[in-house]
């Protein structure tokens, strides 16, 4: 039998969108003690906005998580946390109303996150994304949505499926091994400078990019900074 119950459990929720709206996919991950991931699942949503999915992660991690054992759920999404922990008490005293009176964007998901949330201890802790030595697991539940979000298709621990591989937009010279926590470094070796995009496009290997994915300069414009290392030689 159980010892003594987990005094809480730690864990990231994150959604992905390729075009926003495009191709999109949502994943969750649970962490052990030493907040290492033990625990994941990632699914699509074919083509569907940011906000779906990062509401979408949400409710599928609240619904896989006992209700009777206090949550930390680490996001990196603005928009799902003040949803559910600022607008969220406001709409439902307005009937599902936003204050100008119309009614609330994605309200389904909302509704159900709601339903899940009452009555459990859950705690909300906004982390950066993307960031260089940033939080393992919002990284960990980045790249399955992202994955998710490419290939279309489930994956998770109780499928059998290995971690998630970096994202597609990710140069080929940082795609080494994850295996050692906080050795990350930016750059990695690639000569080719890669900025953040203001605005989402298609690269010209087909696939479309976000807005705030990495992008690099290559001889039809702008797109992925593998495709530009892939048609410079």
């Amino acid at each position: 039998m159980i010892g003594r119950m987990r005094e809480r459990v730690v864990a990231a929720c994150d959604g992905a969108s390729k075009g926003n709206p495009g191709p999109a996919g949502w994943a969750w991950v649970v962490a052990d003690a030493a907040e290492n991931p033990v625990r994941w699942e990632a699914g699509p949503l074919g083509r569907n906005t940011n906000n779906v999915a990062e509401l979408t992660a949400l409710e599928r991690l609240l619904a896989s998580t006992d209700p009777g054992v206090p949550l930390e759920v680490r996001m990196d999404s603005q928009y799902a946390m003040k949803a559910v922990t600022t607008w969220l008490p406001g709409w439902k005293r307005n009937g599902w109303k936003t204050a100008a009176g119309k009614p609330v964007a994605n309200q389904e998901l909302v509704v159900r996150i709601d339903e899940l949330l009452d009555g459990r201890s859950v705690e909300f802790r906004y982390v950066p994304a993307h960031q260089v030595d940033g939080d393992r697991l919002n990284d960990f539940a980045d790249r399955a949505a992202s994955q998710a979000a490419v290939v279309q298709e489930a994956a998770g621990s109780a499928l059998g499926s290995p971690e998630p591989p970096p994202a597609p937009d990710v140069p080929a010279t940082r795609r080494a091994p994850r295996r050692a926590s906080g050795a990350g470094r930016k750059g990695g070796g690639s000569s080719s400078r890669t900025i953040k995009a203001k605005f989402a496009g298609r690269c010209l290997c087909g696939r479309s990019y976000a807005a705030g994915e990495p992008i690099a300069k290559n001889d039809q414009g702008w797109g992925h900074p593998e495709c530009r290392t892939a048609t410079a030689g």
